[in-house]
């Protein structure tokens, strides 16, 4: 074991139900993980499976659902642990019996519903309900209030459900949550609970309904059977569908860090034997979705908080995939359990590697969102950009080979490197040919920002794999069509990459591309105006202002993030928002029309205008570079287009159509 990690290796309790070390996989919705009566699917069962076999000392699943009366759900959607309680059993035994095998225990998460917040591509087509008549989240729409009777409904599914949970082996349940404002929280929060009854009022009142779960599930399953709460010490809204950025003073509307204490409190009283502790509502849900621009452990001091007041064991996720940052959280006593949700989508083997002293090799999150949130917000499915085989596990298994080819890849971007460490693993001969003297292709400039530094993480992943690996890596050397037929490879790979989009405005010695500026090549001046208010634009003006530049946005449409913006509304609304934060002009409708002595001429609604700066910063997109493969496509008898140098996109397709691809040669 490495010695300097081994607190975090130690036994916890949790009840009557010991851990063998202090990692978590953090529940994620399972979306794409359930069959049709309501089980897990083999998927599922192979996702979760896998975390335990890379260690994970505790699994909780993704949101499950009880309640088959009052918000109804499409199948398959989510597990449901009462629609078919026999096939429930049934399949979840079978991955409970698996998780128990690596010696790792398991919790089920039941959901008491999502009420205003509910996602209508993902749960189908029905009347919204909440505690109150209140704003949808999402919808315009008004919910409709819970009656009293739905409530107690919802009540005896946990019961119900949960004893399911106990007879299919698992250790524990989750009850999702007073956290997030899904519908417990909403009764919680007094901005949502506006009710008369004994469910509204006061605190005490507001919680009554996850105190009845909490003792609803303790009748059915006995005293011993550990129940967790999902639960948000503050809320972070500024108003109805508005969240507050980090450090922004505000009022708070929602709950407060002193009514979050009372109720860790009275949530413990009421029974809870561990609290899986963040902040944030889908009102502000750039907090409990974090991405890059949110820093790494942001929940750290609010479980430090609730650590302080409680005497039961509090689990703390959140951009915690820094061993060290996780090793100093436990050793100052801000959390017991490290619960890590997307860094064991993109390596379910975390934990060992840590164990075994090989934290290099563990594969980095890159908090896009693109494979997890986003495909679940878009697709129902959850996924991961950097781990094609996340949640595909038995379907993406490496393929084995008859012969070992060998395989020329030109370009060692993220397509290039993904290909050759894919080809690796499965037994060919993989050699790349980098025409820079970097692996990692537009991760090197994107990765130039603080807030991006996971991407020149993965870059140094992907070259430290390769290594392992024992792939050659050439640098500094661009392939020609004469080299590549001259020797006697089997399969070429083309990953050429991109280059940015450029255009002439007159006096171009100040006109940059952003991958230039990123890069460090060239320097912008004081001020500067960023011309496109894409994902890459907006991202460089935001870096650019942090470091104390005067920066302008121009976009030729109506709004910025319109193209390529970030799947996840959780990063492009973080993204929008901490744009004006910042103090970034945005001028949009607008179009570039010449810059010559410090002045960038624009045209806006018809007229001229007149914009001082020192730079100017094309941002304006990327064209595929394919030459190479059009020269050559008809030479050599397999080969294959790959990455940008196919279709300018994001990273995620890059990585998996670079799997596929490599996992079928």
């Amino acid at each position: 074991m490495e010695k300097e990690y081994q607190v975090l290796f130690e036994p916890i309790k949790i009840g009557g139900v010991e851990l063998k070390n202090r990692f978590c996989l953090a529940p994620m919705g399972p979306l794409g993980l359930a069959d049709v009566e309501g089980g897990f699917n083999q998927r599922g069962i192979d996702y979760y499976t896998e975390r335990a076999k890379g260690g994970t000392g505790l699994i909780i699943t993704g949101v499950t659902f009880s309640d088959c009366k009052v918000e109804t759900q499409s199948m398959p959607n989510c597990p449901n642990s009462t629609y078919n309680p026999v096939h429930f059993i049934r399949t979840s035994r079978e991955m409970t019996e698996r998780i128990h095998a690596y010696g790792s225990k398991v919790f089920l998460q039941m959901s008491a519903g999502f009420g205003r917040v509910t996602i209508p591509t993902n749960l189908g087509d029905f009347p919204p309900v909440a505690p109150s008549l209140i704003q949808h989240r999402w919808l315009n729409k008004t919910c409709r209030p819970l009656e009293v009777e739905e409530i107690k409904s919802i009540i005896k599914s946990f019961g119900d459900g949960a004893f399911n949970a106990k007879r299919a082996g698992f250790d524990g349940v989750q009850i999702h949550a007073v956290h997030e404002g899904y519908l417990l929280d909403q009764f919680a929060i007094s901005m949502f609970n506006q009710r008369t009854d004994e469910y509204g009022g006061s605190l005490e009142n507001r919680l009554r309904f996850a105190k009845e779960i909490v003792e609803e599930i303790k009748s059915c399953c006995g005293s011993q059977f550990p129940v967790s709460m999902r639960f948000s010490l503050k809320s972070m809204i500024k108003d109805w569908r508005e969240g507050a950025l980090p450090g922004e003073e505000f009022d708070e509307k929602g709950r407060d860090i002193d009514e979050g204490i009372e109720a860790a409190r009275l949530l413990v009283k009421y029974g809870c034997d561990v609290l899986d502790v963040d902040v944030g509502t889908y009102d502000s849900w750039w907090w409990n979705h974090p991405p890059m621009y949110q820093k790494k452990g942001l929940y750290i001091p609010y479980a430090k908080m609730v650590k302080d007041v409680v005497d039961v064991p509090v689990a703390c996720a959140g951009r915690m995939d820094d061993p060290d940052m996780a090793l100093k959280a436990v050793k100052e006593g801000a959390c017991d359990i490290v619960s890590l949700g997307r860094p064991l989508l993109a390596d379910p083997h975390y934990v060992n590697k840590l164990r075994a002293g090989k934290a290099d090799e563990i594969r980095p999150c890159i908090s896009c969102q693109e494979g997890c949130m986003g495909r679940i917000q878009e697709y129902s499915a959850i996924n991961c950009a950097v781990n094609p085989q996340a949640a595909r596990e038995r379907f993406t298994a490496y393929s084995p080979i008859v012969k070992a080819k060998k395989v020329l890849i030109i370009g060692g971007g993220v397509a290039g490197c993904e290909a050759a460490r894919v080809l690796a693993i499965r037994g060919h001969k993989p050699e790349v040919f980098e025409q820079t003297l970097k692996l990692g292709g537009n991760l090197i400039p994107g990765g130039a920002p603080d807030f991006k530094e996971d991407d020149l993480r993965l870059a140094k992943w992907y070259s430290h794999q390769l290594k392992l690996l024992n792939v050659p890596v050439t640098f500094n050397t661009k392939i020609t069509k004469e080299f590549a037929l001259s020797k006697d490879y089997d399969t070429v790979i083309v990953a050429t990459g991109s280059t940015p989009k450029v255009f002439s405005l007159g006096d171009d010695a100040h006109v940059y591309t952003a991958a230039d500026v990123l890069s460090g090549k060239k320097e912008p001046g004081e001020s500067t105006v960023v011309i496109g208010g894409g994902l890459v634009g907006c991202e460089t003006a935001l870096w650019l202002a942090q470091n104390g530049k005067k920066v302008t946005i121009v976009e030729a449409l109506g709004k910025i993030l319109a193209v390529n913006a970030p799947l996840c509304h959780a990063n492009s609304e973080m993204l929008e928002r901490l744009i004006p934060y910042n103090n970034i002009k945005i001028i949009t409708s607008a179009k570039a029309t010449g810059y010559e002595n410090g002045r960038l001429l624009i045209n806006l609604n018809g007229e001229t205008k007149e914009l001082n700066c020192d730079s100017v910063i094309l941002s304006v997109g990327y064209k595929s570079e394919n030459s190479l493969y059009q020269q050559l496509q008809f030479d050599v008898p397999e080969i294959y287009l790959l990455g940008d140098a196919k279709n300018v996109a994001n990273i995620m397709y890059a990585i998996w159509d670079a799997f596929e691809v490599a996992n079928s040669i």
